[in-house]
C-alpha cells in the first residue's frame, strides 16, 4: 500500500471513528437524561412515603424506579467506557497518521 492509500485509509478510520464518539456521546446524553427523569421519581416517591407512609404501592414503585436508574447508570459507564475507547483508536489512528508525514 502506498503512502497516499495509507494516509487515505487512516483518514477514513479517522472519520469512522470520529463519528462513533459523536453517535456514542449522544446516547450518553440520551441515557443522563433519563437517569434524571428516573432520579426525580425517586425523590417525589421517597418524599410520598415520607409524607404518607410506606405503602404497598409506593414502595414497590420505588423499588422499581431504583433498579431503573441502577440500570441506566450501568449503561451510562458502559457508554463511557466505549467512548474513552474509541477515542484511544482515534489517537491512535493520528499517531499513524503522524507517521505518515500528513
Amino acid at each position: 500500500m502506498g503512502q497516499t492509500e495509507r494516509r487515505d485509509t487512516l483518514l477514513a478510520r479517522r472519520l469512522d471513528l470520529v463519528a462513533t464518539v459523536s453517535a456514542l456521546t449522544s446516547e450518553a446524553q440520551r441515557l443522563n437524561q433519563k437517569l434524571s427523569g428516573i432520579e426525580m421519581d425517586v425523590l417525589r416517591l421517597e418524599l410520598e412515603i415520607g409524607r404518607s407512609g410506606p405503602n404497598v404501592q409506593l414502595v414497590r414503585d420505588l423499588h422499581e424506579a431504583e433498579e431503573s436508574a441502577a440500570a441506566l447508570r450501568h449503561a451510562c459507564t458502559t457508554c463511557e467506557e466505549r467512548i474513552a475507547a474509541t477515542e484511544g483508536d482515534i489517537d491512535d489512528v493520528d499517531r499513524c497518521l503522524a507517521e505518515t508525514g500528513n
